[in-house]
This record gives structure tokens, sequence and C-alpha cells, in this order.
């Protein structure tokens, strides 16, 4: 080895990234190291090593016989249990190859340049395009050409088992001049690497809205729901606490998924009130529970009449409704530079939260996030968001307030903040949270939009 070569591939050993601004997608991150050789004889092969019969032809202007022999290769990704929508990054090595160098001469280091393909196949099939950088020892004359290694990526597009085998590959020579070895497979190659895609979470937009948040035993309520099945059988039910009670009614979802039913309360428990779809409430097919209480008249037992001259004073206090408002409509986050993929970072807009039920019940606020979309159907996926919840009690309210732990949001969402149940209850709490996107490297630059939705419940 050249003095000095361990030192330039150390230095080439660090990786290239790439980002944008808030925008975010992904693109082919191209990287490469010199392909290690064959295990030696009696030590067990690398994992996913394998090996298949290539025929190679060499340049024309070589004048050489076409070579035939043994590939040995092997493959790798960087995630073998990824989501239907994930970008993978798929490594092909090869380790050693029947192509020769096709000059009389030895090839100086850094000018073999490899391409080559991985066939994908099983629950998505299709070829992976993989390219490598120029990193080679010199070459001497007839010898055969170095091991290389070659990087690209796929978006996976389905769940179940991918397999992954090495296609054909070219090795470039950029000395004298442009010349190329081509290599095929003489027939499919043996799979070298699988991974198992999962499908891709999908967000609860389940919701439901009460007609009034209180009403005496046996009331009936006003129930709107949205975010259904078109068509779907739901079930509106009374609870307390964790536990339905008796009060139940059934309603069928419009064209558009939205319910409208009457749901008589008679349980003087009922805390709250749940709609879902099939036999069960579950916490992707129903929604959060609305807030109601059960309003009993109060009894009055007098020891004697007023004396005359005096006069008995009623005030009655009312309850009233779980409400929030949210400053602006919409959040900004920071800008990432192309190349280098990163943080953007931001807030969301502060909520106010006003519970003046008076019941015992406390209250959760739960955000859910689509997936960031930009340019040419490029996305980030909504579980690259992170947020930090804040939250504050004003000044008098009965209520404690809890923030939501720092960490993902993601589509199946994440609570911001939340108060228990109990008595006393009730009071204004300010909500916020500081918000962080995570862009991959080599994200196509441009604007990248999704929704943030916080449900109250």
């Amino acid at each position: 080895m050249r003095a000095g070569r361990a030192g330039r591939a150390g230095a080439r050993d660090r990786r290239w990234a790439a980002a944008v601004a808030v925008s975010g997608g992904v693109v082919v991150l191209l990287a490469a190291t010199t392909g290690g050789a064959p295990a030696a004889e009696g030590e067990p092969p690398p994992p996913g090593q394998v090996e298949f019969p290539t025929h190679c032809l060499p340049p024309q202007e070589a004048g050489l016989p076409p070579a035939d022999g043994p590939t040995t290769a092997r493959i790798s990704v960087d995630d073998p249990a990824p989501k239907v929508g994930d970008t993978v990054t798929v490594t092909y090595r090869i380790a050693a190859t029947p192509a020769v160098n096709p000059v009389a001469s030895e090839l100086p280091a850094d000018v073999v340049t490899p391409t080559g393909r991985i066939v994908l196949a099983g629950a998505q099939s299709g070829e992976v395009t993989v390219v490598g950088v120029r990193r080679n020892d010199p070459v001497p004359p007839g010898a055969a050409l170095p091991g290389v290694t070659m990087t690209g990526t796929f978006t996976v597009t389905a769940p179940g088992e991918i397999t992954l085998a090495p296609g054909g590959y070219t090795l470039h020579t950029g000395h004298p001049a442009g010349l190329d070895t081509a290599c095929t497979a003489a027939g499919a190659a043996p799979v070298s690497e699988r991974l198992t895609a999962t499908p891709l979470p999908t967000a609860n937009l389940r919701a439901l809205t009460l007609g009034t948040a209180y009403g005496k035993p046996g009331a009936r309520v006003a129930v709107t729901g949205s975010g259904f099945a078109p068509g779907a059988a739901v079930t509106v039910a009374g609870r307390t606490g964790a536990a339905e009670t008796a009060d139940r009614v059934a309603a069928t979802a419009d064209e558009r998924g939205v319910v409208r039913a009457e749901l008589p309360v008679t349980d003087k428990g009922t805390t709250g009130v749940v709609a879902y779809e099939g036999t069960a409430w579950s916490a992707q097919g129903g929604t959060g529970p609305a807030a109601y209480t059960v309003i009993e008249a109060a009894t009055v037992i007098e020891a004697a009449p007023p004396s005359r001259g005096t006069q008995k004073v009623t005030a009655v206090v009312e309850p009233g409704a779980l409400a929030m408002t949210q400053a602006g409509e919409s959040v900004t986050l920071g800008a990432v530079p192309y190349g280098d993929g990163g943080a953007a970072g931001g807030r969301i807009g502060t909520v106010t939260v006003e519970d003046a039920r008076g019941g015992p019940a406390g209250w959760s606020l739960v955000g859910r996030v689509t997936d960031f979309a930009g340019p040419g159907g490029v996305r980030i996926p909504g579980a690259s968001l992170t947020w930090t919840p804040r939250c504050v009690a004003a000044a008098g309210s009965p209520s404690a307030c809890r923030a939501g732990s720092a960490g993902t949001v993601g589509p199946e969402g994440a609570v911001l903040a939340s108060t228990a149940d109990g008595a006393p209850a009730g009071g204004t709490f300010t909500v916020d949270a500081g918000v962080e996107l995570r862009v991959p490297p080599y994200t196509p630059p441009g604007a990248y939009t999704a929704v943030l939705t916080l449900t109250l419940s």
C-alpha cells in the first residue's frame, strides 16, 4: 500500500449527508469503501455472503476474452424491519470478482468506479441501483479487479417479507481512458438479505362531541361523532372511569363517516361518553371519552321555617363546558441546509384549556400528526416529529396540570397534557410544546407540510 494511503482512506470514511428546509424527503446517499476479501479458509463467511456464477465482458478496446467465474458478494440493509413508506439504505459488497485489469499496464489507485443493481422479490419486486466511489489499490496487469462496495436506497411500498439478491454490476476504469467491464449473473443469484416490512400505522381521527356536558339522570344527550368508516355500525356508550355503563345506543355512520345519536344517561356514575366501531372499545377503533356529569337536585332539610322578617337566599352554580382555544393557525419550523440533514425546530401555538364542568372528571389533550408531504411525492414520516410538552395551571385552578412525556408525536398520537379525575376538578390551563422534525440527509429541497391535530376529551 502506498505511503499515506491509510490516512486518506480514513478521511474518506466520513459520512456525507444532506438536508432541506423544514423540508424533508429522502434522497439516495451514495457511499463506498473498499470491499473486503473473502473469508479465510476455515473461517465462517460473513452473514449473508453468497457466491454466484458470473460472466464478465471486458471492454472491446482491451482485446481480452470474456472472464467467467464466481462472484463473492453480500448485501446488507440499515433497517431490517421498516414500515411501509420508509426509505431503506442498501449496501452491496463484492469481495471477489472474475473481472481482470483491462489494460496492459498497472492500474493506478482510485480509478475504479463500480455501479450495480440489487434484485427485490417477495412482497415488493423491482431493482435498486447502487453506486460506489473510486477507491482501489493499484492493480497489476492481468490481476483481478479489486473488491468494491456500492450503496443506494429504495422506498418500501408493501408490507411483508422482501428478499434482496445481488444482480449485475459494471466496473468502470478511468485510466488511461473510460473502459467498462460489465458482469452479469449466470442465472438468478441466491438471496443474500431479507427484511420484513410492517404496514404504516394509521391515525385514529375519530372524535366525539356532546350537545351538553351535564344533565339530570335520564336526560337524553345529543351525540355527534366524526372520522368513522362510512356505513360502519357504531356503539355509543356511557363510561365511568375505564368501564362502560349500561347506557348505550346503536348508530350508523353516514357516507361521510359522521354519526348522530341520542344517548339516555341513567347511570349516576357516568363521567363520559364514548363511541366505537366493532364489538368493544379500542384505542384505534373508538373515540376518547367526552366528559359528561350527572347532576342531581339537592335536597334541603330545614330545621324550622324562616322567622318573620327574614328571607332565604339561594344561589345556583351551573356547570359549564370543557373547551380549548389555540393561538395561531400554523406552525413554521426552522430551515435545514441541503446536504447535512438535521433538526428543524419550532413551537406549537399556545393552547388554553378551560374546564368549567364542575364534576370530578379530568381531561386529556392528545396530538396526532400526519406524514410531511413535500415536492414530487417525497415525504417525511410523521414519526420523525418529536415534542417537549409544557403545562401550567392558572392561579386558583383546583386541578393540577400534567405535561405529557417528551418524545415522538407520530400518527398514533401522544398526550400533550392532562389532568386527573378527582374532586375538586377544573380550572384554566396554558399548554405549549417545543417541536423538532428530524430531516433525513439528502432530502430534496422544498416545503414539507403535515397536519397536527389536537383532540381534547
